[in-house]
Formats: C-alpha cells, structure tokens, sequence
C-alpha cells in the first residue's frame, strides 16, 4: 500500500474480452491490485458502462481518470470499436464516464496507453498489443504518433494483420501456428517502421517465447494496458 497523496487516478482498459482498472498513486505505482471483470455482450455502450459503475463502486479514492479503449478515440470521442459494438461509433466516452464518475477523464486508444507504460523513450518504438484484436502503436522520442490502426490493414490477400493473429486466429490455429505467425507479422513489420524496439503486450503476449524472438523485441505484461494511464495526465 502506497501513501495517501494526490492526485490519484482510476486507470481503466476496457478490453473486448474484459473491462480491468486500477488506482494509481501520484508517482504511477498501483495502490491496490488490478481489478478485472468480463466484457458484458453485446458490448454496447449501456452495457460496458454499467459494468464499469459496478467496478468503479470497488476502488479506493481517485481524482481523474485515464481510459484505454480499443479502437481510434478523438477528444474522447469513440470514431471505431471494431471488437466491441457498432453503437461505438461517435459515443462520447469521456463525457459519459466524467458524468458516472463526478471526475475529469481523458481517453486514449488502449495500445497508445499500453504504450507509454512500456516504452524507453529513445527513437522509433513501436507497440503491438495482442488480445480479442490486434492494438498498435508508434512512439517517436517518447511522443506519441496517435491513432495509428495497423490491425485492418490488408497482410495476405484478404487478410488483414487482425485476421492473421487476433484472437480467433488463436483459437482456429493453436498456439504453436499462431506464435509462428506472430513472427511472421514482426518480419513484415521491421524493414516497413525500421524501429530501434518493438513492445508486444496484450493478454496473448504471455503466450510467447521469449527466447524465440528477435533482440529487439520486449513481450510485457498486460498489466501495463492500465499502468501506462497517468501518461494521460503528464501534458
């Protein structure tokens, strides 16, 4: 248990397999233990909210709130959530969860957010999040270049990255096909974005074999899916 300082923020990723939050201290450092309950479906706005209330009722003190979302996300307007609900599409989720929650809320697509909790900093790093879909995102020097939606772009045909190594690509091919195609993608991905590291993270990341994977490539856990949230708040 960390001191009793502000400011403190709820740290949220809403998933397409499960909704998970966490308070952090001022410093990023949790407070308690993450807290994770599954994606209600349909996941409609209505009802991933009314998931989030009941969780929210859970956490200790907080003073603002950082949101990791699946999909492209501007000013806190939803504009795609491809593993979610089409009721997404121009949902104002920061309003909405700013009402809920009596606090100030910022939201950002949840590879972005993952991002910041796993990046050194240094040069072009890119981040790829393996879970229902596939999240990605590119830092330049410790900036963001947001939004960036590599996931449906085409990879084989009519295959897009998502197809290739989404979670239903998982579950049709097994583990041992998919870590395979997993280092596919990262062979396809290198010589395009030429980065110095590329972070995988995501709930699928763990199936991973280190070892297996080229110098440059980091897996994290998915816990920093929420601990990367206070980045939202360091303007």
């Amino acid at each position: 248990m960390t001191a009793d300082r502000s400011p403190r923020t709820l740290a949220i990723d809403v998933g397409g397999t499960g909704l998970k939050m966490i308070v952090l201290d001022p410093n990023g450092a949790a407070i308690e233990e993450r807290h994770r309950v599954p994606t209600p479906r349909p996941a409609t706005p209505r009802a991933v909210l009314e998931a989030l209330r009941g969780l929210i009722g859970t956490q200790p003190p907080f003073d603002r709130v950082s949101v990791g979302f699946p999909g492209v996300v501007h000013e806190g307007v939803v504009a795609t959530a491809p593993n979610l609900d089409g009721d997404w599409h121009g949902f104002k989720l920061a309003n909405a969860l700013s009402t809920l929650t009596g606090k100030p809320v910022r939201v950002a697509n949840d590879a972005d957010v993952q991002g910041y909790a796993d990046i050194e900093g240094r040069g072009v790093e890119m981040v790829l999040t393996l879970g229902t879909g596939l999240g990605s995102a590119l830092f330049v020097d410790g900036h963001l270049v947001p939004n960036l939606e590599l996931a449906h772009h085409p990879y084989d045909g009519k295959r897009t990255y998502e197809d290739y190594v989404g979670k239903r690509a998982l579950e049709k091919v097994g583990k041992k096909r998919w870590r395979r195609r997993v280092g596919k993608m990262i062979e396809h991905v290198e010589p395009i974005w030429n980065y110095r590291l590329l972070h995988l993270g995501g709930g699928n990341a763990k199936l991973l074999h280190a070892e297996g994977l080229p110098a440059n490539v980091l897996v994290h856990s998915n816990e920093a899916g929420v601990l990367g949230g206070i980045a939202l708040w360091k303007d």
